[in-house]
C-alpha cells in the first residue's frame, strides 16, 4: 500500500453544555481529523488534540503543522506502508503523539478496509458491546451536578465519572453518594489538579467508596503517586503519566497505580494502546479506555479497543448525544447501558457528507508530489 495524499479537515463542533476540568472550560469541539488517500483504499483518522496546548502539550494547529511538514513527508517515503510500519518510520521525530496516532489511525482504517476486516477483530477484541460510563464536569453548584447525573443514570450509564480540582472534591462526592447511594459506580478525575502535600485531604475520599482516583498528582510525578498511593486506600488510576507500554512497565512496578486508563491518541495510536492492554493484563491490573470527546470517528475506534479482554471497567466510550446534538457520523446511542462495537471494514463508520461539511472550517491537502 502507498500514501498517496492526505487531506487535513478542521472542525468545530458546538457542545450540548460547557464541559469543566481542572484545566480549562470547552463550549465546542475543535478537531482536526485526516483523510488519509491511498492506492488501495482511504481511511479516517481523529487527532485527539485540543485547541490549546492545556491537557498536553500538543494542540491542533501544531498538530497540523507537524504532519505537513514532517510526518506525512516521511510517510509517503516508505516503499511498503502498512500500520505496523507507521510507528518505526515516524519514530525519529521525537514526541507529538497525538499527530502520530491520527496518521496511525488513518493508515489503519485504510488499510483494514482494503482487506475487508474491522478494527476490533485486528486488535483481539473479545465482546460485541461495551459498557458505559460518563464523564461529569465540574459544575457551578451541587443541585446543578445532581440534576446531572440523575439524567447519565436514567439514560442507562452504568458508571459515573467526576471531574474535581481543589475546592469542588469532597463536598460533590458526598452529595452524590447520599443522592444515588452506594450501589453507584463512583469515580473521580483530578486532571494533575494536586500535589502529594494534599495526601491527607485526598484521603477523605476514602469514606466514599470510589472505583478509583484518576490522575491526582502531575503526570511526571511517578514517584509521587506510588507515595500516595500508600497513604490512601483508593485505588490510584493513571492516564496522563501513561505515555506508552514501556511508561505503564514503569508505574506498575513503582506501585504508582493499581489501573490504567488507556488513551491511543495520548500514547501514539490504537497499537501502542493494545500494548499497554498487553502489559497491564500480564500484571492484572485492569484497563479502561478514556475519551476525548471524539466524534464519531475515534468514537468508533475506541469501542473496538475497550472490547479487548483487559478492559473490565467502564470507560468513557458515551454515547454521541453525551457532547454533541448532532455527530459527524450515524449517532453512536447508548441501550442498556452499552454501545455495540461496529462490525464494519476498519473503523466501521463512515462519516455524513452534509454533517461533516456543516462543521468543517479548514481544508488542506498535503500532495507527496509537491516540491
Amino acid at each position: 500500500m502507498k500514501l498517496t495524499g492526505v487531506e487535513l479537515r478542521h472542525i468545530e463542533m458546538p457542545l450540548v453544555a460547557p464541559f469543566r476540568t481542572s484545566f480549562g472550560t470547552s463550549t465546542s469541539r475543535t478537531a482536526l481529523l485526516l483523510r488519509v488517500v491511498t492506492d488501495e483504499a482511504e481511511g479516517w483518522g481523529e487527532c485527539v488534540a485540543m485547541a490549546d496546548p492545556l491537557y498536553s502539550s500538543e494542540y491542533v494547529a501544531g498538530c497540523a503543522d507537524v504532519l505537513r511538514r514532517f510526518l506525512v513527508p516521511a510517510l509517503t517515503r516508505a516503499d511498503r506502508l502498512d500500520a505496523n510500519a507507521v510507528a518505526s518510520v515516524l519514530a525519529p521525530f521525537h514526541g507529538h503523539r497525538m499527530a502520530k496516532a491520527a496518521l496511525e489511525m488513518g493508515v489503519l482504517d485504510a488499510e483494514l478496509r482494503a482487506e475487508g476486516r474491522p478494527l476490533a477483530r485486528e486488535l483481539g477484541a473479545v465482546r460485541n458491546r461495551v459498557a458505559c460510563g460518563v464523564s461529569v464536569g465540574i459544575m457551578d453548584s451541587v443541585p446543578e451536578l445532581l440534576d446531572s447525573v440523575a439524567g447519565y443514570l436514567d439514560a442507562g450509564y452504568v458508571r459515573v465519572k467526576l471531574k474535581i480540582e481543589p475546592g469542588w472534591d469532597l463536598e460533590p462526592v458526598r452529595a452524590v453518594r447520599e443522592r444515588f447511594g452506594d450501589d453507584v459506580a463512583l469515580q473521580v478525575d483530578a486532571n494533575t489538579a494536586y500535589t502529594l502535600a494534599d495526601a491527607h485531604h485526598l484521603a477523605r475520599l476514602d469514606a466514599y467508596d470510589l472505583l478509583l482516583i484518576e490522575q491526582p498528582l502531575p503526570e511526571d510525578d511517578l514517584l509521587g503517586h506510588a507515595r500516595l498511593a500508600r497513604e490512601i486506600r483508593t485505588p490510584v488510576c493513571l492516564d496522563e503519566s501513561i505515555t506508552s507500554a514501556r511508561a505503564a512497565v514503569d508505574a506498575i512496578g513503582l506501585g504508582a497505580c493499581a489501573i490504567v486508563n488507556i488513551k491511543p491518541g495520548r500514547v501514539g495510536g490504537y497499537l501502542e494502546a493494545r500494548r499497554i492492554h498487553d502489559v497491564c493484563l500480564a500484571h492484572k491490573v485492569p484497563v479502561w479506555c478514556g475519551g476525548m470527546l471524539e466524534t464519531g470517528l475515534g468514537r468508533a475506534a475506541n469501542l473496538a479497543l475497550a472490547a479487548l479482554p483487559g478492559f473490565t471497567l467502564p470507560g468513557d466510550t458515551s454515547g454521541s448525544d453525551r457532547y454533541y446534538r448532532t455527530d459527524i457520523t450515524e449517532p453512536f446511542i447508548v441501550s442498556d447501558g452499552h454501545l455495540s462495537v461496529p462490525t464494519g471494514p476498519g473503523i466501521g463508520v463512515e462519516p455524513l457528507a452534509a454533517e461533516l461539511d456543516a462543521v468543517t472550517r479548514h481544508i488542506e491537502w498535503i500532495d507527496p508530489a509537491a516540491p
